[in-house]
């Protein structure tokens, strides 16, 4: 069975909640680092390598945000992260790889430190719009064609985003603070198991045939504002789990 796999989640999975969902997070939690470390960042540096243009877009105007959260990261990892060695010029990972911190490429060098997927949206007239973002696993929609485009149209056509919840994200986004961060989860299958999803292959909406849709895919979505722009944050740690051997929906 090919694909890179967690044992386990840090939240459980069938504890939904209706969108948005959020909860309160401490800081100290934002970013985390599992079991399948090693196996994503080997992902994440052949994505970031072969397909930049696919994992990698921003707006001009983005640029004092994209260098503030790369400060703002390697901040948080000199605190809280695990295994993880910062200094001046470079970056060592908890599998051991150097990373040179580029802060003429903030982006790619983000990269290239951590598991998430960091998208930065600041506010433009009356909505928060997509101005940056490194995203090397995708759930089925491509950041190229995300890119500059607000909120309300960035989930388009996903059914359950309807008027009134693209609101209170809206609001959601809006009423994010400096140092409280708040996160939520979603749930998806999938009919395989790579990462690197840009195109739909999850199971229908509402449907419950996991013998075609075996490899339950969830995202640890956070939102949190930086400091000195303003700009709002949105983290994406994923974890696909493998199907289980004796389960009677996927033998």
């Amino acid at each position: 069975m090919d694909g890179i796999f967690q044992k386990t989640t840090p939240h459980d999975v069938t504890a939904t909640r209706p969108l948005p969902g959020v909860m309160s997070l401490d800081p100290s939690d934002w970013l985390h680092v599992d079991d399948a470390y090693a196996a994503q960042m080997s992902e994440r540096e052949r994505l970031l390598h072969t397909r930049r243009d696919e994992v990698v877009q921003y707006l001009n105007s983005a640029e004092p945000a994209m260098e503030e959260l790369l400060s703002v990261v390697l901040d948080w990892l000199s605190e809280h992260g695990q295994g993880y060695r910062i200094n001046a010029g470079h970056a060592t990972r908890p599998d051991g790889v150097d990373v040179p911190i580029d802060r003429e490429d903030p982006l790619g060098t983000l990269g290239r430190l951590v598991q998430e997927d960091l998208c930065v949206l600041q506010r433009q007239v009356d909505e928060h719009v997509l101005t940056a973002a490194v995203v090397c696993f995708p759930a089925s929609w491509a950041l190229k064609d995300k890119i500059g485009r607000p909120l309300s149209t960035i989930h388009t056509p996903v059914p359950s985003y309807d008027d009134n919840i693209a609101r209170r994200v809206q609001r959601l986004f809006d009423g994010v603070r400096v140092g409280r961060p708040v996160w939520r989860f979603n749930v998806l299958n999938y009919a395989d198991a790579d990462l690197f999803q840009p195109v739909r292959r999850t199971q229908p909406g509402g449907g419950a045939d996991r013998s075609k849709y075996p490899y339950q895919r969830t995202e640890r979505q956070c939102v949190l504002r930086l400091p000195q722009t303003g700009a709002c944050v949105f983290s994406i740690h994923t974890y696909v789990m493998a199907p289980k051997i004796d389960d009677p929906q996927t033998a």
